[in-house]
């Protein structure tokens, strides 16, 4: 991992915990998640127009990982629904790295050395301090523990599947597009079909915000979809984690939640973890 790779996927991690803030501001998470699939699918839609189509051995991974984006969707939905952002988010982003590098280890047979596995588990201890730090000094919120572990495993399978399809696609700008779409039209037509007549009027005053998180979700995870064309899945998906240090802290300052020493702590061994994955390229 170079640091140009490191930069683009850090960057990535700041915008991937802005757009699910802006989500989770939005008190109906279904009129969220509308604009922020909605906005990406037309995104998508507008990128696919001016990008090669992605080859034709990607498009089984495509279809997969617009699945799991949609499962992904529905639990990350149901997690902001039932527990703060400050617990739930990092909870659900921090079980994804360590999954990841089992999963990348046999189905991709890729195995990190000794400084990538190093930088992964320092990595990953401060992600689960911060996780960890949400639900101290109050009563566990069991089903919106269950959610956020949930939708981690989720993440973990969507990104060891894209990781795999983005290299067969020859595309990096072709597969988020046709990602977006294939993934961006199933939440916005349930939403359609259970809200009916009425949708248009619930969408109104929060357009110009959700239609703004769509267009951060694809710039996030564009970005990451590029760089795990340069580099091996785990210290990616580690370091783009890093993005809880950042959901911690607009948890704090937008949202009133503490962020609190401990979690100082935690962005420290971030920070170490990352340093490692850096000396091992």
């Amino acid at each position: 991992m170079t640091p140009l790779i490191a930069a683009a996927v850090l960057l990535a991690a700041i915008t991937h915990a802005s757009w699910n803030a802006i989500a989770h501001g939005i008190k109906d998470q279904l009129v969220a998640f509308t604009l922020v699939s909605g906005g990406g699918a037309v995104i998508g839609a507008v990128l696919a127009c001016c990008t090669p189509l992605p080859a034709s051995g990607a498009w089984p991974y495509l279809i997969a990982s617009a699945l799991l984006h949609v499962v992904y969707q529905a639990l990350l939905m149901r997690s902001f629904s039932l527990g703060d952002f400050g617990q739930v988010y990092p909870i659900a982003r921090g079980t994804a790295p360590l999954v990841v590098t089992v999963l990348a280890a046999v189905f991709v047979g890729e195995m990190p050395d000794d400084w990538q596995a190093a930088g992964v588990v320092v990595a990953s201890a401060g992600l689960l301090g911060v996780a960890l730090w949400g639900i101290r000094g109050a009563r566990p919120h069991w089903p919106a523990i269950a959610a956020a572990v949930a939708t981690g495993l989720a993440i973990a399978s969507y990104t060891v599947v894209d990781g795999v399809g983005v290299r067969a696609s020859g595309t990096s700008l072709g597969y988020i597009a046709w990602l977006m779409i294939l993934e961006g039209v199933a939440i916005p037509a349930y939403a359609l079909a259970s809200r009916r007549g009425g949708l248009r009027a619930q969408l109104r005053p929060y357009a110009v915000r959700g239609l703004a998180g769509g267009l951060l979700s694809v710039f996030a995870y564009g970005l990451v979809l590029w760089a795990q064309t340069r580099a091996e899945l785990a210290p990616i998906a580690a370091l783009r984690e890093s993005s809880i240090i950042v959901g911690a802290a607009i948890g704090a300052l937008f949202f009133k939640e503490r962020f609190g020493a401990p979690r100082v702590a935690a962005a420290g061994l971030m920070v170490v973890g990352i340093g490692l994955m850096l000396h091992a390229s």
